[in-house]
């Protein structure tokens, strides 16, 4: 087998794939047993039917075209490996030559996107400025108030409706007159803004056993997105009542016997979520960097399969102003994603199995899923090799950011390593900080098949370049997370 290469654009190549008639023979040979099988001829027991006479029934063509079907995904791959190319998206192709009576080979061309070649700018002296570390009183006052909030009692009310009150309600979502959906006494916080769009608003004002109508988009089902004509009933009404700061409430709270005590701790929290912040912030802001000192040039048909795929399971094909925002973010969704598999290449980075058993814990917490059920079910969609691509992302990050000056804008030096939760996790604070939900963006694998828009939609850097592009799948999903993840 013979295989060339051409170069349409640095995203875009042309195989060319020249294949003798004597290693396709096999494929022949196995259409043959397969048509043989399938038709019957007097005389002839099933499967024991001659070639010939199956030619006969057929045609040669026929034989050959389904041989050629079965074979081109294995010529295909050989190509690939041949040329060393990195294919993502669907590939397109065309057979040029059969070996019928006129011709002694198969040949055939495939169009196909490719990863592009990056060449990674000096990352080794990168200096990035974050936030000092400025915890106020609001914060502990804040962090005071979540804990009342989680020791507090619910009491009915006999009012209207107000935000931040809890209410039991019966939802109904139709569209057309067909009901999609309805549930009965839900319990929701109005004002959390957690459930449909516009349903705080409808809530407001609204006393126990009445109804309000208003319309939203579908949030989740095989209809999200789409407009739904809802209606909610109110079921009871109660307020949340939070307990007496005072030492009794210290010592049913937490470890501590004062209020002074927990005071202290919950300063002590307050200044380590800021210093976590300060790691989060300056992993944004390197990635930041090699993404505009890097040229990544980004296949338009893996980006518009990928926004296609989004758009229409939100029912917002004809939204043009939408279009160009979801575009938008999967084209930096899948620039993250390529630039962090680059990074993770030249770093060679290896992710040993407590990572990844580590992270897939992680991911199932966030689920909401129990850890066996989980890898299970990753593990039945194939989904493993991907999740290695993320962690892989992730420590290529925390490489970079590990390499990195971070200052905070008073001029003082910022210590990543103290990020690190305990003693006992060596991991440093560069990791850390790569592998918390931004981080995950560079996480999502944009493959075609998933999309890679929904990881380029979401807040998580690390999530967007999350989602792999991988050939026959789609890279939108991934795209729609934050920070990106790519894998052939």
């Amino acid at each position: 087998m013979k295989s060339a290469v051409e170069n349409l654009s640095p995203t875009r190549v042309k195989l060319t794939v020249e294949v003798p008639s004597e290693e396709l023979q096999p494929h022949v040979d196995a259409a043959v047993k397969s048509i043989g099988s399938q038709i019957q001829v007097p005389g002839f027991r099933a499967g024991k039917v001659p070639t010939k006479i199956i030619e006969q029934r057929v045609g040669k063509g026929a034989i050959v075209q389904e041989a050629v079907n079965e074979a081109l995904p294995e010529f295909f791959g050989k190509a690939v490996d041949e040329t060393g190319i990195s294919p993502i998206g669907q590939p397109e192709v065309d057979v040029t030559e059969v070996p019928l009576e006129d011709s002694t080979q198969l040949a055939f061309t495939v169009e196909v996107d490719i990863r592009p070649e990056i060449t990674l700018p000096d990352y080794d002296a990168l200096e990035v400025q974050v936030d000092p570390v400025a915890v106020a009183d609001e914060d502990v006052e804040a962090k005071l108030t979540e804990l009342r909030e989680r020791f507090g009692t619910l009491t009915g009310v006999d009012r209207a409706v107000e935000s931040g009150d809890f209410v039991s309600i019966d939802l109904r979502a139709e569209i057309d007159g067909e009901e999609i959906d309805a549930v009965e006494g839900v319990s929701y916080e109005v004002g959390s803004g957690n459930m449909l769009e516009g349903m705080d608003e409808a809530l407001t004002g609204l006393s126990q056993g009445e109804s309000a109508d208003f319309t939203s988009p579908l949030a989740g089902g095989d209809r999200a997105g789409q407009e739904a004509q809802c209606s909610v009933t109110v079921q009871s009404v109660k307020v949340r009542e939070l307990p007496e700061v005072d030492d009794d409430f210290a010592q049913m709270a937490s470890e501590f016997d004062t209020v002074e005590e927990l005071r202290a701790d919950l300063q002590q929290q307050a200044e380590r979520e800021k210093k976590f912040e300060q790691g989060v912030q300056a992993r944004d802001k390197v990635l930041e960097l090699l993404l505009e000192r890097t040229d990544i040039p980004v296949p338009d048909s893996v980006v518009e399969a990928e926004v296609n795929q989004h758009l229409e399971q939100e029912g917002r094909l004809e939204d043009d102003e939408h279009r160009a925002e979801v575009d938008e973010q999967t084209r930096q969704a899948v620039k993250t994603q390529f630039l962090l598999d680059k990074l993770a290449e030249v770093e060679e980075v290896e992710v040993g199995q407590p990572e990844l058993i580590e992270y897939l814990m992680a991911q199932a917490q966030q689920y909401g899923m129990d850890p066996n059920q989980f890898a299970q079910l990753i593990d039945q969609q194939g989904q493993v090799q991907a999740m290695v691509g993320d962690v892989a992302r992730r420590k290529a990050l925390a490489a970079v950011l590990d390499k990195a000056t971070v200052t905070d804008t008073e001029g003082n030096a910022v210590d990543l390593d103290e990020l690190t939760p305990d003693e006992e996790q060596p991991e440093d604070g560069a990791d850390e900080a790569a592998a918390d939900e931004p981080a995950d963006a560079a996480g999502d694998e944009v493959t075609t098949g998933e999309t890679a828009t929904d990881a380029a939609a979401a807040d998580e850097p690390a999530d967007d370049a999350g989602d792999e592009v991988t050939t026959g799948e789609t890279a939108t999903e991934a795209a729609a997370d934050e920070e990106t993840s790519t894998q052939a």
